[in-house]
């Protein structure tokens, strides 16, 4: 071979370009033993990288991209807001990048990449399902912000920062069943969810059976999939539907508080009252559960704390600082007026 390119070097490996990549730049996001391996075939077969190119990309603009799916959920808007911030004040540049739910958001990180020549990427919101490949394909570091993750993921090739879905919920509708409630139903997401909506439906499933209670599939009231899932106007519709059947439901268990607060003013349209005739709680922390009237119980998340995690975490590892990390954050209940007991 009288000419080694980079790529030539991947397939002799058996990697991918951008786990070549990783090894010569002594990237941490690579595992010892291949980048050994790639050093090594670059080693034998007399491979040169074209330092122009890899001192063009080090010259790139200082860029970090946050890619958020559901950008109409107002939970992320403090999230954003600081990201916005700290990015800032590191003297780096922040783009804001919209995915919407039918995209592949790594393939849309990887255009973005090359097109603004991105040092880092926050993954804000949506599910996480992809495999250790198509992650290789992206060659600059990344955490995934308030994702659900799969269990096919391996933990040491990403770094995420998150509360555990299942266990607050779980912590919410257990609340619920100590105030007397034996019909309890659900405003949840799409019955297809994959994200954190299936992992709070299955938290609430958890917990009213460790109460004695068998889940009741006629108390689950799920979203349309061709709308907005977490906005006041769905839990608004939602509620309707609660109010429509004939299922005894006396609470509802609503997977954000924007479902939650179009849920009272369902139950006050109607001419009811919130907690009297139904309790509603919701889940987030969101400000404006504590300003609506009634104040909604809720799941507060740690929104400031999580954000600082995720700048810090992914500028150590852009600085070669650390590996990648894991954050699991525990949220707290805050009682509200719009839960009683009965």
């Amino acid at each position: 071979m009288d000419t080694i390119t980079i790529k030539d070097v991947a397939r002799l490996c058996g990697v991918g370009v951008s786990t070549v990549s990783r090894a010569i730049n002594n990237h941490p996001d690579i595992n010892e033993e291949t980048k050994q391996k790639v050093l090594q075939v670059i080693k034998e077969n007399h491979y040169i990288p074209n330092n122009s190119a890899r001192n063009l990309k080090r010259s790139a603009s200082k860029t970090i991209a946050v890619l958020i799916k559901g950008i109409d959920n107002p939970f992320f808007s403090g999230m954003i807001k600081i990201f916005e911030e700290e990015i800032q004040k590191k003297k780096y540049s922040f783009i804001l990048h919209r995915v919407d739910e039918g995209e592949d958001e790594v393939d849309v990180a990887v255009e973005l990449v090359k097109e603004k020549k991105l040092k880092g990427i926050i993954f804000l919101g949506g599910y996480f399902s992809h495999s250790q490949a198509k992650l290789d394909q992206l060659d600059v570091p990344f955490v995934l912000s308030t994702i659900a993750i799969t269990d096919k993921m391996e933990a040491g090739k990403f770094s995420s920062v998150s509360v555990d879905d299942f266990a607050e919920s779980y912590k919410m509708v257990d609340y619920l069943c100590s105030l007397g409630h034996k019909h309890i139903g659900i405003l949840a997401a799409t019955p297809y969810d994959e994200s954190i909506g299936k992992l709070r439906l299955e938290g609430y499933k958890k917990a009213l059976e460790d109460n004695g209670i068998t889940p009741r599939e006629e108390w689950c009231f799920y979203s349309q999939e061709d709308i907005e899932c977490y906005t006041m106007s769905n839990g608004y519709e939602l509620m309707n539907k609660v109010m429509a059947s004939d299922t005894g439901v006396t609470a509802v268990f609503a997977v954000s508080d924007s479902i939650a607060i179009g849920a009272c003013k369902a139950v006050f349209d109607a001419g009811k009252s919130v907690p009297e005739d139904y309790c509603v709680a919701g889940f987030d922390g969101l400000d404006m559960a504590h300003y609506y009237n009634p104040t909604i119980t809720t799941i507060r998340q740690p929104v400031e704390e999580m954000a600082h995690a995720t700048i810090r975490i992914l500028f150590d590892i852009i600085r070669n600082k650390s590996q990648n990390q894991q954050r699991i954050f525990q949220a707290q209940l805050l009682e509200g007026q719009s839960t009683r007991r009965i």
